[in-house]
């Protein structure tokens, strides 16, 4: 039995011409990348079977790849929700016309913009951990009394007080560098961070005229920061962390 095809949607742009990509559709098969449109906004689309979709890196890879390739040409660019799947042509047009204000509205406000990733990474963290111990009196305080001390809730609770001045301190320097990128960005999310040395994974919204500015900002901070901080600098990246395009079934959204 022939598995029903379905139209995978990678983003939206303002655009009444039908325009191809190329054959770097989602999946291993080579799908040709097209844009359906309706009046003058389009969906960009590749062919996908209905009933099977696998989250995989690789996937998630090539989605993002499709809608930086879109981004090369068009200024303003809406990424959709990784993983969506309308049921065909006809589908996909009917979602731009009945939400065609709110994604005409979205495409205008993100209009000649990208989204920029800093992450920061503390590069000794026997050095931040002495700080802490520094800056905390409490935490001074618990350690010199259970030094002679063989009591396991003790240092349970000492480990609690330490995580906890480590998120403040976390929060406290990502503010900082944050603060110097703001100057640049219409908008500014900070993310989850992950491990220890980790205290900043933020996302900027920067308007593509600013992006040099926030090149030498990023240089700067590098040079004051080299032997404390690694900073990983990403982007331009669609503007996944601005805007969340949510598209269900049609018979969902009616």
């Amino acid at each position: 039995m022939t598995e029903k095809e379905g139209k995978y949607i990678y983003c939206i742009i303002a655009t009444s011409q039908e325009r191809n990509f190329g054959p770097i559709g989602i999946g291993s098969r080579g799908d040709d990348v097209l844009t359906i449109g309706y009046d003058d906004l389009s969906m960009v689309v590749s062919n996908h079977p209905m009933a099977r979709f696998t989250v995989s890196r690789d996937n998630m890879l090539a989605h993002q790849k499709v809608i930086e390739k879109v981004m090369e040409e068009f200024d303003s660019v809406l990424p959709v929700r990784f993983g969506t799947i309308a049921a065909s042509a006809d589908e996909v047009r009917n979602l731009l016309d009945r939400r065609c204000r709110e994604f005409k509205t979205l495409l205008r406000d993100m209009g000649h913009k990208v989204e920029l990733g800093i992450k920061g990474l503390w590069k000794d963290m026997e050095a931040i951990f002495k700080e802490i111990a520094k800056e905390n009196k409490d935490i001074n305080g618990a350690k010199e009394r259970i030094q002679s001390d063989k009591n396991i809730q003790a240092k349970i609770e000492i480990g609690k007080m330490v995580e906890q001045a480590l998120a403040k301190k976390k929060e406290k320097e990502a503010d900082r560098i944050a603060g110097s990128l703001r100057r640049t960005a219409f908008d500014y999310k900070p993310n989850k961070t992950i491990g220890d040395a980790m205290f900043m994974n933020a996302s900027f919204l920067v308007d593509k005229g600013r992006e040099k500015e926030f090149d030498n900002i990023m240089n700067d901070l590098n040079d004051e920061y080299k032997d404390r901080i690694k900073f990983m600098y990403a982007g331009p990246l669609p503007v996944f962390n601005f805007v969340n395009i949510v598209i269900y079934p049609e018979k969902w959204e009616k």
